[in-house]
């Protein structure tokens, strides 16, 4: 079966790193967690530090360059990602779905899905 990348995108800035999530979300959360793991489905999964902890490593012109975060200039950034593991893209899609409503709808948080290349 193909696996697919989810990379979770949010607006840092919009989402502070201290931000408290709500006590139902949490449960929201660790229920579909539980269903898509038992499920097989899930493969692994997890959140990203904010970019002020992160490092941008750039290969250009035949020199490496790194830039220390935050990255201020970029309004969505990856907060995190799950690898899947699905009969196709729309269970994929299906699930990634699922992931996303579960978030408070005052929130921001989008998902870019691709497919790993197995090749």
């Amino acid at each position: 079966m193909p696996r697919f990348l989810s990379m979770i995108r949010i607006d840092e800035q919009a989402l502070p790193a201290d931000t408290e999530f709500p006590p139902e979300f949490g449960q929201r959360m660790g229920a579909l967690m539980e269903e898509i793991t038992k499920a097989g489905v899930m493969l692994d999964t997890a959140g990203l530090l904010p970019t002020s902890e992160g490092t941008r490593v750039t290969w250009s012109g035949g020199k490496l360059s790194y830039t220390d975060g935050p990255f201020t200039e970029t309004k969505e950034v990856v907060g995190g990602y799950a690898i899947l593991q699905a009969k196709d893209k729309a269970e994929a899609l299906e699930w990634t779905k699922r992931f996303l409503e579960i978030h408070p709808e005052e929130w921001t948080v989008g998902a870019e899905l691709r497919q790993i290349d197995e090749g």
